[in-house]
């Protein structure tokens, strides 16, 4: 009997051990990773990256648009150098005026934008800037990129890319019969909007409704501004003032992206309360990598100090 009662004894340990070595052995297999709690935070930041990098190919279902305006300068080589980034990238270009300087003439395009922007003509969406009017009726700009740039004497028009509708607009008002109510332009628009009702939308011109730069916030657009606001603008790009600068107003992220090559403009304002960041120092164009639902961005670049701005958005 008590050596029957020994063996029970160790039988009944032996199974406890057991059970317990199962135990930790469930609690370390099932140990939880870092909670919601822990994750790194979506909000778009520059100090935030996406999960991928936007100078990355994108994903299948993503499109790039490159950005830049103030660019060809014949006198300096910060243009050529803007125009050799933007060759080594995937993409569409949209083109925010002041494109060919001093005046936007045929010999300035010839001889300032041509030579290093001429070889990606088919990647070009443009919109004219002030010194496209320095040539009459910008009659430079509009025979150098054809029906790409919309019909001669107006200069907006839009376009599909991927999920998101892209509309192009001339903010040189004094020249194309206003752009206030009645105007012709913001008449196209109200029905390239209602004939177009994209859940992503995005429209770009030279004069920033916004900014803090040098030239400051022009209003002559307004009317233009509130109908694309009214339909759901996600995105706005525009330059003029030479430097970058990000912003959301109303509800609108809004690009200043004048850092094209011609020349940067220090600040000389305090920044406005709607600014996310800015920067005056370096040149670089805006990528944007275009999603069905979202967008991600990234100031790239192309002198030194190599400044840079990343972050990623909701559209719709």
């Amino acid at each position: 009997m008590p050596v029957l009662t020994r063996r029970i004894r160790l039988l009944a340990l032996a199974t406890l051990l057991a059970l317990a070595a199962g135990i930790l052995l469930v609690a370390l297999v099932r140990q939880p990773g870092p909670s919601a709690h822990d994750a790194p935070s979506a909000t778009s930041s520059a100090s935030q990256p996406t999960s991928f990098s936007p100078s990355e190919d994108p994903p299948d279902e993503t499109e790039v648009l490159l950005a830049v305006g103030d660019i060809g300068f014949c006198d300096g080589e910060t243009d050529e150098a803007v125009a050799s980034l933007a060759s080594s990238l995937p993409g569409s270009i949209a083109l925010l005026g002041d494109i060919a300087y001093p005046d936007g003439s045929t010999t300035d395009f010839a001889a300032c934008f041509e030579p290093a922007w001429g070889p990606m003509r088919p990647r070009l969406h443009p919109a004219p800037g002030n010194h496209e009017y320095e040539t009459p009726e910008a009659s430079a700009y509009f025979a150098w990129f054809g029906a790409a740039a919309g019909e001669p004497g107006q200069g907006w028009y839009s376009w599909d890319l991927g999920a998101w509708h892209l509309v192009a607009l001339n903010s040189n008002c004094a020249f194309v019969g206003g752009c206030g109510v009645g105007s012709p332009q913001l008449a196209w628009l109200q029905a390239d909007l209602a004939a177009h009702p994209a859940e992503c939308l995005l429209a770009y011109w030279h004069a920033p409704r916004y900014s803090s730069g040098r030239h400051g916030s022009l209003t002559h657009t307004d009317a233009l501004w509130d109908a694309l606001v009214g339909a759901g603008m996600d995105v706005a790009l525009a330059g003029h003032d030479h430097s970058y600068e990000r912003m959301v107003v109303d509800g609108v992220r809004e690009f200043v992206v004048g850092t094209g090559g011609r020349s940067l403009y220090p600040f000389e304002d305090d920044a406005l309360p709607a600014t996310e960041i800015r920067h005056d120092d370096t040149y670089g164009l805006l990528r944007l990598d275009l999603g069905e639902g979202n967008y991600v961005w990234e100031f790239l670049p192309a002198s030194q100090p190599a400044f840079t701005d990343v972050g990623s958005g909701d559209c719709g």
